[in-house]
């Protein structure tokens, strides 16, 4: 048995409890209201729920420059960089990055990976000895999902994905896409796929908010990428009056993968309370790969994230969730229990 002290954000409405986490054989059994001296915050384990990790040969190459010129299939720079560096620089860069995120508290990440079955072996190598998972969403051709989870498309626009899109469905594996990055042309088509996963949605509209509602299908905004690229301002707000919303941080070509730099964008720029952003980096980012962790409560999967409450950063705080939010960094993390 292991037992995690402090303030715990419990529940789907993370109100602060003070008391204990208790943890048997990998699983959460009790969450206990009881005096602690310990001034430990103890919060779920994030969920990146949109990346693209294999940017992480090229990190900051594509400062100033537009979404196609820098991650448009086939000729971007992205693309171009992906096929000249060999396999082994790729492993090393994409490992490196799943240890920043250990580090700064993400237990699982949803990948986009690009280059079919060789593109997914090799994150899976990558991913192999941190103590981050990886929900890969593959590319090219449906045999991907030897080795993929699920099947991640680049724009419905870009290429005719409705064989692929049914070949997936006969798997019963996800199909994940993107949609209305740039503009809006592509997510009528997006819908269209019946995709399980959408990915942006910068420039949904009432009409497409409508479908989204009527087959409740996740979407993961990343509005800091959205930023970069100069694509527009997700309705984050509309779009979480409609569904599950969760969290990614996208190209590590254009942004660190830190959840917490995230959130505390998301809740400084957008008409959204601290408890929904925590929300959509936590338990929406698990609900969108159908993961069961990403709350503390009695049966859950314990993979937390333990935050020093009593940091120069954190100390003096009145909100747990807040500080949570809006200022803790990877500086603050005590422990990450996975």
């Amino acid at each position: 048995m292991e037992t995690f002290e402090g303030t715990v954000l419990a529940g789907e409405s993370f109100d602060p409890v003070r008391g204990r986490v208790v943890v048997e054989d990998g699983e959460i059994t009790a969450v206990e209201e009881t005096t602690t001296e310990s001034t430990d915050i103890v919060l779920p384990a994030f969920v990146n729920a949109h990346t693209h990790v294999g940017d992480s040969v090229a990190k900051d190459a594509a400062v100033g420059l537009s979404l196609e010129e820098a991650v448009v299939p086939p000729d971007s720079l992205k693309h171009r960089r992906l096929r000249e560096t060999p396999r082994d620089r790729q492993v090393t860069a994409i490992r490196r990055t799943c240890r920043q995120m250990e580090r700064t508290g993400t237990a699982l990440f949803a990948d986009f990976r690009e280059f079919g079955t060789a593109g997914a072996e090799i994150l899976r190598d990558a991913v192999g000895p941190t103590a981050v998972d990886a929900f890969v969403f593959g590319s090219d051709d449906p045999a991907v999902l030897d080795v993929a989870d699920g099947f991640g498309a680049s724009g419905a626009t870009d290429e005719a994905f409705g064989e692929r899109r049914e070949a997936v469905r006969e798997r019963g594996r996800p199909f994940a896409i993107h949609a209305g990055e740039p503009d809006a042309s592509d997510i009528h088509p997006a819908l269209d796929l019946e995709p399980d996963l959408l990915v942006h949605m910068v420039h949904a509209e009432s009409e497409h908010l409508d479908r989204v509602a009527d087959r409740e299908i996740p979407v993961v905004a990343c509005p800091r990428a959205n930023l970069v690229l100069d694509v527009g301002t997700p309705p984050i707000r509309e779009l979480v009056d409609t569904t599950t919303v969760a969290l990614g941080t996208d190209n590590v070509m254009l942004n660190d993968p830190s959840m917490f730099r995230e959130m505390a964008y998301t809740a400084k720029r957008f008409d959204v309370s601290d408890r929904e952003v925590l929300r959509m980096a936590t338990r929406n980012g698990a609900r969108a790969v159908d993961a069961e962790f990403g709350l503390i409560e009695p049966g859950r999967p314990a993979k937390l994230l333990v935050l020093d409450g009593d940091s120069d950063n954190l100390a003096g705080t009145e909100s747990p969730v807040s500080a949570v939010v809006r200022r803790a960094s990877g500086l603050d993390v005590r422990e990450f229990a996975v």
